[in-house]
């Protein structure tokens, strides 16, 4: 099974493809999407989806995984963030590839066992789970972390 994980934010959108066989992970690829912070928000969002859209096309993904938007306390900041996730939650809606989504603490808690671990716990899980993975932002980190969160919890659910 191929997973593209996504790590959802209007100014970095981490991703990570990783490939899983029973229960060994394969590391594939992960970078940052990027949307210029100078641009207008419908102009950042469509950079996402086209992002998004092009992984999908470029890796053939069979599931992805994305981070759930928690609510913090602005919640104009929770509504952009939101639309971020949309972005690229239709980018592969449109290509047909089935979605699940992890609330950051299932995240968190998949990997280190720990539902309030911090991103430096998060970054040593990825690199003890997959060696070849070597993520230089904590949102590629993250985007890896949510991809394997689903190989892990895809053995239990199907």
């Amino acid at each position: 099974m191929r997973i593209l994980g996504i790590d959802p934010g209007l100014l970095h959108t981490g991703w990570a493809v990783i490939d899983v066989n029973g229960a060994a992970y394969h590391y594939v690829a992960s970078g940052v999407i990027l949307p210029k912070s100078s641009l207008p928000l419908p102009e950042r969002l469509a950079t996402i989806f086209r992002g998004v859209d092009t992984l999908c096309s470029e890796f053939g993904p069979d599931v992805c995984s994305i981070e759930i938007t928690f609510v913090n306390q602005n919640p104009k900041t929770t509504l952009i963030l939101g639309h971020a996730r949309a972005a690229a939650i239709v980018a592969v809606a449109n290509r047909e590839i089935p979605l699940f989504e992890y609330e950051p603490n299932k995240i968190k808690k998949a990997l280190t066992s720990a539902g309030h671990a911090d991103k430096e716990q998060i970054y040593k899980m990825v690199r003890m789970l997959l060696p070849a993975a070597n993520p230089k932002t904590p949102d590629e980190s993250d985007a890896i972390a949510v991809a394997l969160t689903h190989a892990n919890m895809s053995r239990f659910k199907f």
